[in-house]
């Protein structure tokens, strides 16, 4: 009967059909997070650029032309989360293997720090709770089981010794099917891997269309790898291998179908998505505001930052890995009043598959496309060293261009939790976010660098008070200072002003 039931279950039936190898469980969110996850809202804050005559403001969650509803992509974003399952408390038993030695092993990091971690990625999630927890040494971290004959035995013991767990949460970075499966069998508890606990505090946290789109591409491999378990299931009680309908097709092979189908439509929805962003892109450039981006290991305090630097009261900070997962843009002004778009990014996290970033790279393409990039780190955590070193590994497989790395900011926040502290590394500008203490050198630094990069120039401009040329510089540069000559009726204008403008402004007034 069971079979049977699951044999029904499968059946293509009109616009259901897609939800047929729906296996990941829905699990309980907290509550609604002010702005998340990988679609960008352009929250530029309406009082910096008021004097830009900036008429409208723009969501990159609006409407196009082609774009899906929202409610296709509700359907694509829910069709995979069965109702009923991980409605309930998870009481979570987490398993670190540590790596004694070979390429796994990590030298930056202790396995107490990384069993941290994934406690809090548990507690991260609305009642999941941490019932227990093991670190357990293995030399055999690729084999089907990763631990050894005798410790997988020990751990299976103490698992079905640990009274009221309903999962197991195994710390590395993706498990294969196989061992999955053996773990499943051999514990009788769902078991999770880092990749698929993340996915899940992102579904929670997801509120855009492209954040629901990115997160439904991203569970493809994992929906991929619990079919593969469920259909062995299916094949040991004699079903897996039946055809359906006379289609000729295996249910393994329409399951394959419908998950490809999913996938194209997606990523077709995302290409849509992308193409939108770019146009933002360039109206942003054509503003002349230059971008910088924000960026750093998860709960870093970069949000905090973007709140400090721009005084965006919609920016709702969290002491929690990934409270703010949405890239939003926010206006904030540098000491030359010129204006620049601060872009919070989604914040890393070590030991993530390739696959998960690959999901997210629409998201994290605007860094390519920054003027300036700031790294913003916790200089209080105890892996500081290993966040730096995987933040700027990422920033290295999303192929960031030279220049970007090289005029990099490096930020030391959180210095309010340390006493006397000094830096060691030339460069980094030291701060705290939370206290708002040396905010005004980062503003210099960030300036500095900007001038630079955007190539804009530093000119001294006379202007004849009695023309246009005074409020078309207010509007199209950034004006430092007005010296005004009351009996000549002119005035020299220091202003920070880009190449383009400076050529416009020439071919209106003439000369300098």
């Amino acid at each position: 009967m069971k079979t049977l039931r699951f044999i029904y279950s499968q059946l293509p039936l009109g616009r259901s059909s897609a939800a047929a190898c729906g296996f990941l469980p829905r699990f309980p969110c907290r509550g609604a997070a002010p702005t998340l996850l990988a679609s960008r809202t352009l929250a530029l804050s309406a009082s910096s650029l008021k004097n830009r005559n900036d008429s409208s403001s723009h969501t990159e969650g609006e409407e196009g032309e082609g774009e899906l509803e929202d409610s296709e992509v509700e359907e694509l974003f829910q069709q995979q989360v069965p109702a009923g399952l991980g409605q309930g408390q998870q009481r979570v038993f987490i398993v670190h293997p540590d790596v004694k030695w070979g390429s796994r092993k990590q030298y930056l990091t202790t396995a107490e720090l990384m069993m941290a971690e994934a406690e809090g990625l548990v507690k991260t999630l609305d009642n999941w709770t941490v019932v227990d927890t093991i670190i357990l040494s293995t030399k055999t971290p690729e084999k089907k089981k990763i631990f050894g004959k005798g410790n997988f035995q020990f751990l299976t013991e103490r698992i079905k010794q640990t009274v009221g767990i309903t999962a197991v949460f195994v710390n590395v970075d993706r498990l294969s099917p196989l061992s999955e499966r053996e773990f499943e069998e051999a514990w009788g508890v769902k078991v999770f891997d880092r990749y698929s606990v993340v996915l899940h505090i992102f579904r929670c946290n997801a509120r855009t269309k492209e954040a629901k789109l990115q997160i439904s591409l991203a569970e493809i491999p994992l929906l991929r790898s619990r079919l593969k378990n469920e259909m062995a299931d299916l094949d040991q009680q004699g079903g897996g291998s039946r055809y359906i309908g006379g289609s000729g097709e295996t249910l393994y092979e329409v399951q394959q179908r419908l998950l490809k189908e999913r996938e194209g439509k997606i990523r077709s929805a995302l290409e849509k998505l992308r193409r939108k962003r770019h146009l933002l892109r360039s109206q942003r450039k054509h503003r002349e505001f230059p971008i910088v981006s924000v960026l750093g290991y998860t709960n870093c305090g970069k949000t905090t930052l973007i709140k400090a630097l721009t005084g965006d009261s919609s920016l709702q900070p969290r002491n929690q890995l990934f409270a703010t997962l949405d890239v939003t843009v926010h206006a904030g002004q540098l000491p030359s009043h010129m204006t620049v778009l601060y872009v919070d990014t989604i914040g890393f996290l070590s030991q993530l598959p390739h696959q998960l970033i690959d999901s997210f790279s629409a998201t994290l393409e605007d860094i390519t496309h920054s003027d300036l990039l700031v790294h913003v780190r916790d200089i209080s955590h105890p892996e500081t060293v290993n966040q730096k070193a995987n933040v700027l590994n990422v920033l290295k497989n999303l192929e960031i261009p030279h220049r970007l790395l090289g005029s990099m900011i490096e930020v030391h926040n959180k210095i309010d939790l340390l006493d006397n502290y000094e830096s060691s590394e030339p460069g980094a500008v030291l701060i705290s976010a939370l206290q708002e203490r040396g905010l005004d050198e980062l503003k210099k630094a960030v300036e500095r660098e900007i001038v630079k990069s955007t190539g804009k120039q530093i000119l001294d401009l006379r202007v004849d008070l009695s023309t246009p040329q005074l409020s078309w510089l207010y509007k199209e540069a950034t004006v430092q200072d007005v010296q005004v000559d009351a009996d000549e009726g002119s005035a020299v204008v220091k202003v920070i002003i880009s190449a383009a403008a400076y050529g416009r402004y020439k071919k209106l007034f003439g000369g300098r």
